[in-house]
């Protein structure tokens, strides 16, 4: 998938990419931990309380692995 960009110097390509594995499970393991805290009451340290903001790590771990080369 290939997204154009318009700039003031012209129409630049930002090409998207599947994520690699490692950074698709690391997103996936971190939401599971979420929903695992948030719905089923486990209780994780640096976690309760923080879910929503775990939650957009995950995201954005998983946007960059479509947008970087190489991760």
């Amino acid at each position: 998938m290939r997204v154009r960009l318009r700039a003031e110097e012209g129409v630049h390509d930002m090409g998207l990419k599947a994520p690699g594995i490692v950074t698709f499970m690391l997103s996936v393991i971190l939401t599971v931990i979420v929903l695992m805290s948030k719905f089923f009451g486990a209780e994780i340290p640096w976690l309760t309380g923080n879910e929503s903001w775990a939650m957009l790590v995950s995201y954005l771990i998983l946007m960059l692995g479509c947008m970087v080369r190489g991760m």
